[in-house]
């Protein structure tokens, strides 16, 4: 892999096997999403994730790094991010996130996506789809000649255009023979940060946090959930994106 300015640009069979890494995460979180139901323990899901790993004949990307006990991030309504998987049960009304990784031949696949549980109510429906569409208007700015707070910027202006908030504590990131390499990628634009213009063969997550109250944060006592300071919903979403000549590619995507 090259270098540029700390990031490492990946070439065409890199891209190719990260795609290859991300179809199976992308896989994997539609089987979730079919099982999402009123009644489901969010640990069922967990087991889900982790059987669909061994039939895919891939490493779970999560579990054990930094010390993560499981194969599935699983956040239930105020939960933002780094859920754990447990005996508790989905009600109808609820939304769940899943973020799933993999290793597939060495490279990481990383994407989120976030629920409902039957019926939601309109605001909660109405924060789901802002949420992801921040994410698509961020991917849309994944091109050379760019800067990286460009897809920040997208994204910010979208969801608090709609009377949201982003997260600060929690960015995106480089993806590749690593789950987490340079340059982070913020969902907001960081006062005085230095700009980076975009480079094709960067790899990137994208991933908006998106909340109904505060974008503050707080973390419990497994010393992993974060949940919303004012207790308000929270959405997630995710995908691996190419930064190419030709334009971004979505890599996380199941065909």
């Amino acid at each position: 892999m090259k270098k540029y300015r700390g990031v490492f640009l990946k070439n065409a069979a890199e891209i190719e096997n990260l795609r290859q890494a991300n179809r199976i995460v992308s896989r994997i979180l539609d089987a979730l999403g079919e099982a999402v139901a009123p009644g489901r323990r969010t640990m069922e899901f967990e087991e889900l994730a982790d059987r669909l790993c061994r039939e895919y004949d891939v490493k779970p990307a999560f579990k054990g790094y930094g010390g993560f006990p499981y194969t599935l991030c699983c956040s239930v309504n105020d939960e933002i991010v780094h859920g754990f998987p447990s005996d508790r049960v989905v009600q109808e009304g609820d939304i769940v996130s899943f973020d799933m990784g993999v290793i597939y031949e060495g490279f990481y696949g990383d994407s989120a996506r976030t629920y409902p549980v039957g019926t939601i109510d309109p605001e909660t429906e109405r924060l789901l789809r802002v949420t992801e569409e921040s994410l698509m208007l961020g991917i849309e700015a994944a091109r050379p000649g760019n800067q990286l707070h460009d897809i920040s910027r997208r994204v910010q202006e979208h969801v608090e255009g709609a009377g949201f908030h982003v997260v600060r504590r929690f960015v995106g990131h480089g993806v590749g023979r690593r789950l987490h390499e340079k340059p982070e990628v913020p969902n907001f634009v960081p006062r005085g940060m230095p700009g980076l213009p975009l480079k094709a063969g960067m790899v990137l997550a994208i991933e908006p946090m998106v909340t109904v109250g505060t974008h503050e944060v707080e973390i419990l006592e497994d010393n992993w959930t974060a949940v919303t300071k004012d207790g308000s919903m929270a959405a997630h979403f995710e995908h691996s994106v190419a930064v190419t000549a030709n334009g971004p590619q979505i890599l996380s995507l199941s065909e």
